[in-house]
């Protein structure tokens, strides 16, 4: 596990806060926008959720979601640091906006 502190953000910036590899692989980060996000490994994919901004708890909830994405995981090395947060970089930038019900 991996514990980075990034007291200075920018718009631009992605920082994973907290990263496990291997089968079990999860985290999460920041981006310079005040969006954060999580990740994990779950049944052959990486699934990666972006929350809004100035979330109201330390938990976010599924109302919280703003975009996702997936990812196959024979595209990257989940053993590999380096290559998991590359992935995580990349499916953040491409994930789509979550469709909400009309009220």
């Amino acid at each position: 596990m991996t514990l980075a502190v990034t007291p200075e953000s920018d718009t631009r910036e992605f920082a994973i806060e907290d990263i496990s590899t291997g089968v079990f692989a999860s985290g999460f980060g920041h981006l310079g926008d005040g969006r954060s996000f999580s990740f994990q490994v779950h049944r052959g994919q990486l699934l990666v959720e972006v929350y809004h901004p100035r979330l109201m708890g330390p938990v976010p909830h599924q109302e919280d979601v703003v975009a996702t994405a997936t990812r196959s995981l024979t595209d990257f090395d989940i053993d590999d640091e380096r290559s998991l947060t590359a992935a995580v970089r990349d499916a953040v930038a491409a994930a789509q906006p979550v469709a909400r019900p009309a009220r």
